[in-house]
């Protein structure tokens, strides 16, 4: 479980020149997949810091991760998720391609593929700060997890208008892993 907030916006230190990154990629009229990988891109270059969130939403959440989304538009949107040690994500996919960078802590990411009645573990990824990825649908099954001892913080880019959307995950996943 997880909750989604939509605060009033603060200034936000390096979103705007971010967003400028990531609207001359999303306009470039690419497939779903080097769009997510040029967005990760932006996102290794121009990593911002934990200070674009405010030091209450870098708190997070003892119970549950935490999303803050900070901007979305029509292509997409930007949220910032805030881990807990030992918070993970359910197994899931996605509805569209998304690019993420870890700004604080590390977040270990397992890939699987699904064989219709079970899925398979494909990868493995520790990503620590500046780390960036991107992906698409299909193939993007994963979890994410917090296994650290500090308070994890990522940024995702997904290429989905989460406000009018509402969430960026497709489809959870409970399925046995083989």
């Amino acid at each position: 479980m997880n909750s989604t907030t939509y605060p009033t916006q603060p200034a936000r230190v390096g979103l705007p020149e971010l967003l400028d990154g990531i609207r001359e990629q999303t306009s470039r009229g690419l497939d779903p997949r080097p769009t997510a990988l040029a967005v990760a891109d932006v996102l290794r270059e121009q990593t911002p810091g934990v200070d674009l969130l405010t030091a209450e939403e870098r708190l997070g959440d003892p119970h549950e991760l935490v999303s803050n989304v900070l901007h979305t538009e029509s292509a997409f949107s930007v949220k910032a998720v805030v881990w807990q040690p030992g918070q993970l994500t359910a197994i899931h996919d996605h509805l569209a391609w998304c690019a993420f960078v870890v700004l604080q802590g590390v977040e270990y990411e397992t890939l699987y593929r699904d064989h219709g009645d079970h899925l398979t573990e494909i990868g493995r990824a520790a990503n620590g700060p500046g780390e960036a990825s991107g992906f698409a649908p299909p193939g993007d099954i994963h979890r994410v997890h917090n296994t650290g001892d500090v308070t994890a913080i990522s940024l995702h880019v997904y290429g989905a208008d989460l406000g009018a959307d509402g969430a960026s995950v497709r489809r959870e996943y409970d399925l046995p892993v083989r």
